[in-house]
């Protein structure tokens, strides 16, 4: 899977309130498809009515709203986490991505990562399996690297830490397609938060600068200004661990669970 493509496009929509918020919806339907609603077009019926209408059609919603605009228009419809929809709420300035309705069964947790990478946001998960655990792992590597040789890398810089406690894997965007990478993580289930180059160029927070990845990426390091930037209130427990073309850094949580 794309590290910024749900897994069925065509099962989801992207609900507008606002026309205002078009550019954004267009931005997300350009990297992630679906559905495009908006419902201000029919004015013979309200916006939640409309909402309810095709709130089954689809198994994944992205909503652009605030997230009480999304609650009232939910009011009503939810039956069960096996069966409801997966619902995503993006603010209108595409700050934040909430996993707002089936997180696990729905994969809206997975979808906000999926949007946050999409157009720069920062994912909300706030289900407990996700909040409890503390580490995060920034991931630099060679372009076709193999998935063991990332999956030996890791193993190697968890020394005895427990990679069920991992709650992501964050990398830089030029690596958001590299199969190796996609492929571990699928295997692993850990969704991956990718940084833009200009955000990783703007906070230069390396224990030891690389010139080969100055020269070829024009930042100083990878992996740990990722992991820093995924978990703000966190500190590096183990700095830039190199191993056959894989770059690990490992961050722990001040507080334990997830911010």
């Amino acid at each position: 899977m794309d590290l910024i493509n749900p897994t069925n496009a065509s099962s989801l929509g992207i609900w507008l309130v606002r026309s205002e918020d078009e550019p954004l919806a267009v931005a997300l339907q350009a990297q992630l498809g679906g559905t495009i609603y908006r419902p201000w077009l029919d004015n013979a019926l309200p916006q939640k009515a409309q909402f309810t209408r095709h709130y089954r059609q689809h198994a994944q919603w992205i909503f652009i709203a605030a997230t009480g605009i999304a609650v009232r228009f939910l009011d009503g419809q939810m039956q069960s986490k096996l069966s409801d929809p997966a619902v995503v709420v993006l603010d209108s300035a595409g700050r934040y991505a909430i996993s707002l309705l089936a997180g696990h069964e729905g994969g809206a947790n997975e979808l906000a990562y999926c949007v946050a990478n999409a157009v720069g946001a920062v994912p909300v998960v706030t289900t407990a399996t996700e909040a409890l655990k503390s580490l995060v792992i920034g991931v630099g590597c060679r372009k076709g690297i193999s998935v063991q040789k990332i999956k030996n890398a890791i193993d190697q810089a968890l020394g005895e830490r427990s990679l069920s406690d991992v709650r992501e894997i964050a990398t830089i965007d030029l690596k958001a397609n590299e199969p190796g990478l996609l492929e571990y993580c699928a295997q692993h289930n850990i969704p991956v938060r990718v940084f833009s180059t200009a955000a990783v160029k703007d906070r230069p927070w390396v224990t030891e600068t690389s010139d080969w990845v100055q020269q070829n990426v024009g930042v100083v390091g990878v992996c740990e200004p990722c992991a820093l930037m995924a978990s703000v209130r966190g500190s590096l427990v183990v700095s830039k661990f190199r191993l056959e073309g894989v770059a690990v850094a490992i961050v722990e949580d001040k507080w334990g669970f997830a911010g």
